[in-house]
């Protein structure tokens, strides 16, 4: 294990527990504990539930849980019933008094999550933002149906495509600037003739995060589309985002008026050659070439409609 990785994360550790000490809803000298305003956001959130899945969320042994859930009874704050479909479980529920605690407690983390977040400024929010959902998917629970939605760019969505191209190929193929370059230049084509209608471009969200792009542009000719940049990030791989949008940029050709689409890619990048060739397209040319560092095989596949 690398010594110095260790540390920055105990370093890490470190300042996010003095910032939790901060935010947490129920800090030592409050009316609360940490252990019991969790009880009541979880109640705000499903009630009536089931003591055992409150348990598992919480991740609480079954003596301090019922430790924790009798305090919360001998203060009014919720109540627990046997269910009615199966005697042996325990529903646990708020009472009134229990939800106006937890309206209490939720206004005070909004507070104070909020004037944490406005010591920066919009950027800087947003950075922190990513980083802490970047953490989450990491090492958090996995969903296993993230929401994937394709949308219109918005400003930055196309200076992020470019960037992500260039970091992407060239830590995965070693592509130099020159390949960042043209990929640079096809946005900024792309940009000029934007209110062309029989042109566009798709971001892809997972669950609210850019992970991939592509583009519909016109080609050689009239009759024929161009499709452009297709990108994926590496979080987004199993989840049929390429597909998906290979997909949508095809139909949206089809639907303007092309009677066929071509496309251009190299012999390394066996993941999307395999996705365009489940759309049907075929390989059509191909030519060396080692524009952007490395020798690499150009090829260029086209689709009849």
């Amino acid at each position: 294990m690398n010594n110095d990785r260790v540390a920055e994360v105990r370093a890490f550790n470190r300042l996010y527990t003095g910032v939790i000490g901060v935010l947490d809803e129920g800090p030592a000298d409050a009316e609360y504990s940490l252990p019991e305003a969790r009880v009541l956001f979880e109640l705000a959130h499903q009630d009536p539930l089931p003591v055992t899945d409150l348990r598992k969320h919480l991740d609480l042994d079954a003596g301090y849980a019922s430790r924790l859930l009798a305090r919360l009874e001998s203060r009014g704050l919720i109540s627990r019933t046997r269910s009615d479909e199966d005697a042996r479980r325990q529903l646990v529920r708020p009472t009134a008094a229990g939800r106006d605690a937890f309206a209490v407690l939720n206004r005070r983390s909004t507070e104070q999550i909020g004037g944490l977040l406005r010591r920066f400024a919009d950027e800087d929010q947003e950075r922190l933002l990513a980083a802490m959902r970047t953490i989450g998917d990491l090492v958090g629970e996995r969903r296993r149906d993230p929401v994937l939605v394709l949308r219109p760019p918005r400003p930055g969505d196309l200076g992020w495509v470019v960037e992500r191209h260039g970091a992407l190929y060239g830590r995965e193929y070693g592509f130099d600037d020159r390949f960042e370059g043209l990929v640079a230049r096809i946005v900024a084509d792309f940009v000029e003739t934007r209110a062309d209608p029989r042109q566009a471009f798709w971001i892809a969200e997972l669950d609210g995060e850019r992970v991939g792009g592509i583009g519909c542009t016109r080609g050689k000719d009239a009759d024929t589309a161009k499709l452009r940049l297709l990108l994926l990030e590496p979080s987004a791989r199993g989840h049929g985002v390429g597909k998906r949008l290979v997909t949508e940029c095809v139909s949206f050709a089809k639907a303007h008026g092309y009677r066929a689409m071509e496309l251009s890619t190299v012999s390394i990048l066996i993941a999307a050659r395999s996705i365009y060739r489940a759309a049907g397209f075929e390989l059509v040319g191909e030519e060396d070439f080692d524009s952007w560092g490395p020798k690499l095989t150009d090829e260029t596949w086209r689709l009849e409609f």
